[in-house]
C-alpha cells in the first residue's frame, strides 16, 4: 500500500471563506501557546512538555475559550501534534549535526492549513464538501479519488481555498522494461539523458521575471498596513504562484514520462543547498579592500539553479517510481562531466565548454557524457544484477 495525494479547488462563498479564516486563526493561537508553553516549562524548571499531556489540557482550554468549542477535536488535536513533530525535526536536526532550527512562532502569514486527521468532521459528496459547524463547499473535481481517504487538509493560498485528500492507495507495479537512463540535471538543459535525448528547461521564472520585478517595485511604493499594499501583495502571490504551479506540473509530466519507460533511473546526489551558497568574499592583504569575487554571475547561476527545481523533480520521480516497482538510485557526481566516457581519461574543461571532445574519438554533448557515465555508476551500484537493453 502507498499514500497519494489529491488535491482541489474549493469554492467558498464570502462567509464560509470568512469563518476558514476564523478557523485558521484559531489554530494558529493554539499552535503558539502549545509552543510557548513547552519553552516556558523548559527554560522555568528544565521540564519537556508531551504531546499526550498538551492534548489531554484541550478540554480545560475549551471551557476557558468557549469558541475553541466550535472547532472540531481532532482538528485541535492535530494542531498540537504539529508542535510535536516540529520539535522532533528539532531534534533529528541537532543529532544529524544540521542547523537546528527551533521551533518558531507562526504569524498569520505562515499558518496557511488546518487537518482532519481521520474520517470525523468532514463528508464529500460529489463535487460538495460539507464541513462540520462550518457548511457545504463546491469542490472543483477534476479528477476521481482513488483508494481510502486518511486525512482531510484546508489550506489557504492567496485568496483561494483548497482541499487535499491523502488516499491509501495499493500500489500497481508497470511491466518490466529493459531499459535504463542516466540522467544529467543542468541549467543549459533541464535534462540530459544518457541516450542522448534533452529536455528542454522551462524557465518559468525567467519568463516571469520582468512582470515580478514591476510588482515588487509597487509593493516597495505602497504605504505599510495600507489597502493597496494588501492589494499588490496579493497578486505578487498570485504570480509567483503561477510560477509554482507551471514547474510543478511540468515535473509531474516529465517524471511520469521517464516512470512509465525506463526500469532503472539515475541521478547524481546533488547537493542544491551547498550549490546555491554565496560565494566567500575575497579582500586585499594589503590594502584591506574587497575584490572581485564572481557574486554577480553566481547569482545569475543561483537563479537558474533554484528555477530547474531539481529537488522537486526527483522527490516526483522517486515517489511515482516506488509505487510501480521502479528502481531510483542516485550516485556521487565527482568528476562525472570530466571523465570520457567512451574511454575513460579524464578531459579537463571549464563550464563554458559545452561539447565533450576526447582523443579516443569520442564526440558528444557534455552533458550527455555526464548522463552516459553516471548510468556507468548506477550499474556499478546494481553490480550487474540483470541486463540492460544496452548489454543485452
Amino acid at each position: 500500500m502507498g499514500m497519494k495525494a489529491y488535491k482541489f479547488r474549493l469554492s467558498p462563498n464570502k462567509t464560509t471563506s470568512e469563518h476558514l479564516q476564523w478557523i485558521l486563526d484559531r489554530c494558529r493561537e493554539l499552535y503558539n501557546a502549545a509552543l510557548a508553553e513547552r519553552k516556558e516549562a523548559y527554560r522555568m524548571a528544565g521540564l519537556s512538555i508531551s504531546y499526550y499531556e498538551q492534548k489531554r489540557a484541550l478540554p480545560d482550554i475549551k471551557e476557558l475559550r468557549p469558541e475553541y468549542k466550535d472547532i472540531g477535536s481532532h482538528v485541535l488535536q492535530d494542531v498540537v501534534l504539529r508542535v510535536e513533530n516540529a520539535y522532533k525535526a528539532f531534534f533529528r536536526r541537532v543529532k544529524a549535526d544540521e542547523t537546528p532550527g527551533h521551533p518558531r512562532f507562526k504569524g498569520k502569514n505562515w499558518y496557511d492549513s488546518f487537518c482532519y486527521p481521520d474520517g470525523a468532521g468532514w463528508k464529500l459528496s460529489e463535487d460538495r464538501l460539507t464541513l462540520t459547524k462550518i457548511g457545504t463547499i463546491k469542490v472543483k473535481m477534476h479528477r476521481e479519488i482513488e483508494g481510502k481517504v486518511k486525512t482531510c487538509t484546508i489550506k489557504r493560498e492567496g485568496a483561494h481555498w483548497y482541499v487535499t485528500f491523502a488516499c491509501e492507495v495499493e500500489e500497481q507495479a508497470l511491466p518490466i522494461s529493459y531499459e535504463d537512463v542516466g540522467i544529467d540535471l543542468g541549467v543549459t538543459h533541464f535534462a540530459a539523458l544518457s541516450n542522448g535525448e534533452i529536455i528542454d528547461h522551462p524557465r518559468y521564472f525567467r519568463k516571469a521575471e520582468k512582470k515580478l520585478a514591476k510588482l515588487q517595485q509597487a509593493l516597495a511604493k505602497k504605504k505599510r498596513g495600507s489597502h493597496r499594499r494588501k492589494k499588490v501583495v496579493q497578486q505578487v502571490a498570485k504570480a509567483h504562484r503561477k510560477v509554482h504551479n507551471q514547474r510543478r506540473d511540468f515535473a509531474h509530466k516529465a517524471s511520469r514520462q521517464l516512470v512509465n519507460r525506463y526500469q532503472v533511473i539515475v541521478f547524481e546526489d546533488l547537493k542544491t543547498a551547498n550549490m546555491v551558497k554565496r560565494p566567500k568574499a575575497k579582500q586585499d592583504e594589503a590594502t584591506g579592500q574587497y575584490l572581485p569575487n564572481g557574486a554577480s554571475a553566481k547569482a545569475g547561476l543561483n537563479k537558474s539553479i533554484t528555477d530547474a527545481g531539481w529537488n522537486m523533480f526527483t522527490e516526483m520521480v522517486s515517489a511515482k517510481a516506488a509505487s510501480v516497482g521502479r528502481t531510483i538510485l542516485f550516485v556521487n557526481p565527482y568528476k562525472t562531466s570530466q571523465i570520457c566516457s567512451g574511454c575513460g581519461c579524464e578531459v579537463k574543461k571549464d563550464l563554458s565548454v559545452r561539447w565533450h571532445s576526447c582523443a579516443c574519438g569520442t564526440e558528444l554533448d557534455r552533458d550527455v557524457n555526464a548522463a552516459v557515465n553516471i548510468l556507468a555508476l548506477g550499474k556499478k551500484v546494481l553490480g550487474g544484477m540483470r541486463p540492460t537493453s544496452e548489454t543485452a
